[in-house]
């Protein structure tokens, strides 16, 4: 056994070291503890008694090693775990009693997850993107980083490895919309480039013959078709001239509502053929339309038309434009300057030359191969077809068929129809074309991009739209922040919310440009809804909503069904096809409607020629009193006004009128030439010559102004 292997002397020894811990209380306190137990053992083996002192042990010869164990054990821990024969006792760990819960766990608060792009948004910034370019060339124009570019693109579907691979230029937008930048598309002029027909602008003041003369070169009568024989839409057309050379015209409407079209037309021509009536000279709306062609860097040829009246002076219209700034060729400039006549077709042949000539010397040429880049002048939608977009080809060649985004919309084109309305199959630079198959209507201004596939088109249009509610929002909030700066200074304004319907793009942005010009600062006019097409059971639930007037502009009449629901909810519509008898139907609306301005002012003068007076009276009836017999010079008294009383230029007293007779009756007004006995309250010191005014309290309305240029405003 074990135990027998061990020598008897170091055994011993442990064994006497250990027994000296002990308590020495007795023989009897020795026996029948732990070391007691392991004596017996110890003398069962050897026969032999070994410790000394322990006299009264009882050597047991049936010791069993199990009982060596226990004690062993017990003995380690009754003495707080200390070392028994070379061993460790192992460690306690304090038990902690679980708690129950009573209560139900308390919610965090929700952290959003960290965004993997953090990338300040600049809307005020404008990067200019173009085909082909590198993701480095983005991150540098952008300030992103180049995973992060990484990342937007990884969402987007797209995978791109290195820094130096190139993106397409739809991938560009989507990417710089994503991080919150504008965008400036840049196209390159790659290609094939070959001669193109010049896109020409008429443009000039109002009744000036602009579309007469349109008419003349064409062979058409369009200004008859217009309403009020003025023009109010944007026309876009193709005139073959007898030297065989065609020429695209572009008709601008020349009322001053119509800035806006006036900008686009310049924007994408190439020309200008600024028209000036003869017999009328210079007026408002010519040089807006200068100053819309210099500020888009367009070659100006001046048309002085109506040659053929008798008080026509071409040579006045010179000298105007010379003093304007126009550098004439008869003053040493290179602005070419013809005489015509849109009736008798006078200098028709000349002003085809003079054109012809400016288009040689510009050298106009346009690449003809690949995707299309075009320009819309106008939309409009149709009962049958849907949204039509009118748009001039700038580039390239626009194929039906195609997937395209204009502005913030999307479609395939369905059919392509050229200014006659016949269906074509594509249309090359500088031709003019209706585009069907929109999915909604566009901003006219808006940019025709061809791209691949109907998914990257819609793509493309969503993140626009996304983009231009954060810009109206944006500017909302501003708009905010700026009312409430200035609302502590300026009065509280009636609002008159308006919803305006059109029968084309470009004309609802005219007349809400316009009717926004009659803001003042009595009268706010709040645009809530603009629409293109008929009035519909939509756009009178909203006006019932929110009280709103309906302006209906070009547009036909309403069903019954609908003017009885307007009428039956107190709707006010207002249908006009001429834009100047809308603004002036809308101008004696917001002068109704404005709560105008109190003022105090003289309503009568009267003269005093004689006093008298009464003494003696009763108590009851009160002191005694002075009376003014007054002759009224000018206007009249009134009973309810305050009396002003004059001497010498200067005021003396001024007060309520106490009593007011004519012929000893009581009057409330006496008017002029008639005489009047006065009583003014609390005043005794009349004199004869003296001069009475009457005060009264009057609402002073705002005007509404129209000047001869067709611009409107309202004064207060």
């Amino acid at each position: 056994m074990a135990w027998r292997m061990l020598r008897r002397k170091d055994f011993h020894t442990g064994l006497v070291n250990l027994a000296s811990r002990v308590d020495h209380g007795g023989a009897k306190n020795f026996s029948s503890g732990t070391f007691g137990k392991l004596a017996d053992f110890v003398l069962s083996d050897t026969h032999t008694p070994i410790v000394k002192g322990a006299a009264n042990c009882t050597a047991y010869k049936h010791c069993t090693i199990r009982n060596f164990h226990a004690g062993v054990y017990m003995l380690a821990w009754s003495r707080k775990r200390e070392e028994v024969a070379g061993l460790k006792a192992p460690k306690k760990e304090k038990r902690v009693k679980r708690e129950t819960r009573t209560q139900p766990p308390v919610e965090a608060p929700y952290v959003a997850p960290k965004q993997k792009i953090a990338i300040k948004s600049s809307p005020d910034k404008t990067v200019d993107i173009f085909d082909g370019m590198t993701l480095l060339d983005l991150s540098k124009r952008t300030g992103a980083s180049i995973g992060a570019l990484q990342d937007i693109l990884t969402d987007l579907g797209e995978k791109v490895e290195s820094e130096f691979d190139a993106i397409s230029i739809d991938l560009a937008e989507l990417v710089a919309m994503e991080l919150g930048v504008n965008i400036r598309r840049m196209h390159t002029g790659e290609g094939t480039l070959e001669p193109r027909p010049a896109v020409v602008t008429i443009m000039g003041h109002v009744d000036h013959g602009k579309t007469s003369l349109l008419d003349s070169l064409r062979q058409t009568s369009v200004a008859a078709k217009e309403a009020g024989g003025i023009t109010q839409h944007i026309g876009a057309f193709v005139v073959e001239m007898p030297s065989g050379a065609s020429i695209t015209f572009l008709d601008t409407p020349g009322h001053a509502a119509f800035s806006a079209m006036r900008a686009r037309g310049a924007a994408v021509t190439d020309i200008v053929v600024l028209v000036v009536a003869a017999d009328d000279g210079v007026m408002p709306q010519t040089l807006e339309a200068m100053s819309h062609a210099k500020a888009a860097n367009v070659p100006i040829v001046v048309a002085v038309n109506k040659c053929d009246k008798s008080g026509a002076d071409p040579e006045r219209v010179r000298i105007q434009l010379g003093s304007e700034g126009l550098l004439l060729e008869d003053m040493g400039g290179d602005v070419q300057v013809v005489e015509i006549s849109a009736v008798t077709k006078l200098g028709l042949d000349k002003l085809e030359e003079a054109l012809l000539l400016q288009a040689e010397i510009m050298d106009l040429k346009a690449r003809i191969d690949g995707p299309a880049q075009a320009f819309v002048v106008e939309a409009r939608v149709d009962r049958g077809r849907g949204p039509l977009a009118t748009a001039i080809v700038k580039a390239g060649t626009l194929v039906s068929g195609q997937h395209i985004v204009v502005g913030a919309e999307w479609g395939r084109i369905r059919s392509l129809r050229d200014t006659a309305g016949k269906i074509t199959e594509s249309a090359k630079p500088a031709m003019p074309v209706e585009i069907e198959g929109l999915r909604g209507l566009p901003m006219a201004g808006d940019d025709v991009v061809v791209v691949d596939s109907e998914e990257r088109a819609r793509m493309l249009s969503q993140g626009r739209k996304k983009k231009q509610e954060k810009d109206r929002l944006r500017k909302i909030d501003e708009d905010m922040t700026e009312e409430a700066e200035i609302g502590e200074e300026t009065p509280e304004r009636v609002e008159m919310p308006i919803i305006v319907k059109a029968d084309v793009q470009g004309s609802v942005q005219a007349v809400t440009d316009a009717l926004r010009s009659l803001n003042s600062p009595q009268v706010f006019v709040n645009i809530v809804h603009v629409g293109v097409g008929p009035i519909s059971q939509h756009d009178i639930d909203l006006a019932q909503a929110c009280r709103a007037y309906i302006v209906g502009f070009n547009i036909r009449t309403p069903p019954s069904a609908i003017t009885l629901a307007a009428t039956q909810a107190n709707i006010k519509i207002l249908l006009h096809k001429v834009i100047y008898h809308l603004l002036e139907e809308m101008g004696r609306e917001i002068v109704e409607k404005a709560p105008g301005t109190p003022e105090t002012q003289v309503s009568g003068e009267a003269e005093v020629l004689n006093i008298f007076e009464l003494k003696g009276r009763s108590k009851s009836k009160g002191p005694d009193i002075k009376i003014a017999g007054c002759r009224i010079t000018d206007g009249h008294l009134s009973k309810t006004g305050t009396m002003r009383l004059l001497r010498s230029g200067d005021v003396v007293f001024e007060g309520p009128c106490a009593s007011l007779k004519r012929e000893k009756q009581d009057a409330e007004t006496v008017d002029k030439g008639n005489d009047c006995g006065l009583v003014i309250q609390d005043c005794n010191d009349f004199q004869v010559g003296d001069i009475v005014q009457c005060l009264e309290q009057v609402i002073r309305k705002p005007k509404f102004i129209s000047t001869q240029s067709g611009a409107v405003r309202i004064e207060c």
